[in-house]
């Protein structure tokens, strides 16, 4: 429990009033919250059909890499990354949430209907290295691509 804990201390330290937003987890039957990006962390949204693995490939790499949101029809893959990363990232399909942008995080280690982890955050603040990132997302996109060549 300690872990979720300070995952939710980590997430709500960037809300403009912490109590409010830690009320709203708990509270809310949705059990999630709205979060300013840009503070501790941006977020990379990638195409589900390219984000799940994605994750697959920094899985093997890295073991654990820093937080990861799947969105209600897993649609979209939102990997936390350092804050500036938004700003600087190109990328063609790829949606970005940083400096002046919201979004929906679930409550640390609570199922949701909806936002959901696909890798909670570690309360210690590690993100995934967007270097890393893209690399993986190359391999991903690659795989996925000897896999429509094999099909045809």
């Amino acid at each position: 429990m300690t872990g979720v804990k300070t995952a939710v201390e980590w997430l709500a330290s960037v809300a403009p009033d912490p109590d409010a937003c830690r009320w709203e987890w708990e509270r809310s039957p949705l059990g999630v919250a709205l979060l300013p990006a840009g503070k501790a962390w941006d977020v990379l949204m990638l195409p589900g059909r390219l984000g799940y693995p994605t994750l697959d490939v920094l899985t093997r790499v890295l073991g654990r890499p820093g937080p990861v949101l799947v969105d209600f029809g897993d649609d979209r893959v939102g990997f936390f990354v350092p804050p500036g990363t938004a700003a600087r990232w190109l990328g063609t399909g790829i949606r970005t949430a940083g400096a002046g942008t919201w979004i929906v995080v679930p409550y640390p280690g609570r199922a949701t209907r909806g936002v959901r982890w696909l890798v909670p955050p570690d309360g210690a603040g590690t993100l995934t290295d967007p270097a890393l990132l893209e690399l993986a997302m190359h391999e991903a996109a690659a795989g996925l691509a000897r896999g429509r060549g094999e099909d045809g």
